[in-house]
């Protein structure tokens, strides 16, 4: 598939910085940014990609939460939305959504207990594909200190599966943020291997990304 982007624009650059890391540097290209290298490689400003990169790339630029605070993690999470974070600019629409059928992204905060399993489920069902889902803190991953407790499920990947897991009691809202940037990493690996890649492991902890096969 051939783009011509024409003369450099917000989204040509946006895009050629996404795109630019994949694509060897050329001598004397020292000191460009990402979008002029690849403008001053590729002539006439002709970009070639697959159709699943590009919707990969929007999708991960426009993804649309659901938040779902269970306990003490959800203030965290509604601190990381407030504008002092400005999430937007990590491609997050900034009114969460009210419903699971507009949403593609399940942030799930909190101790998830055996009577809110099954609303959890729902609703990650009712979500469209599609559909991601971080699980923030150590209750929400592991059951966190009350893993003991035959009320409460030992994480959330027990019930729906999880693409992103944040460590901490709870975390601050900078590991949330780069739990986000994560998982848009995750969304762009998917087209790259034609596949969703559910087989690996995803850590954020102490605002440290940790892959684990």
């Amino acid at each position: 598939m051939g783009v011509n982007l024409g003369a450099p624009t917000p989204f040509a650059t946006a895009y050629a910085n996404a795109i630019a890391p994949d694509l060897p540097l050329n001598d004397g290209a020292a000191g460009m940014l990402p979008a002029e290298n690849l403008y001053a490689r590729l002539p006439q400003g002709i970009v070639t990609t697959s159709v699943d990169q590009l919707f990969q790339w929007a999708r991960k630029s426009s993804l649309w939460p659901m938040t779902f605070g269970l306990a003490c993690c959800a203030i965290e999470m509604i601190s990381t939305f407030m504008a002092k974070h400005d999430l937007d600019r990590f491609g997050l629409i900034g009114q969460v959504g009210a419903t699971p059928r507009q949403s593609d992204l399940m942030i799930v905060s909190g101790t998830v207990t055996t009577k809110m399993a099954p609303a959890v489920r729902i609703l990650w069902e009712q979500m469209p594909e599609p559909k991601w889902v971080i699980s923030m803190g150590g209750c929400a991953t592991c059951g966190g200190p009350y893993y003991r407790y035959p009320t409460v499920v030992q994480g959330v990947d027990q019930v729906i599966p999880v693409d992103v897991y944040i460590g901490g009691c709870p975390p601050r809202p900078e590991a949330l943020m780069h739990g986000i940037l994560k998982l848009q990493e995750k969304i762009m690996r998917q087209a790259k291997e034609g596949r969703r890649p559910t087989a690996d492991l995803e850590l954020v902890l102490a605002g440290e990304g940790v892959e684990v096969a």
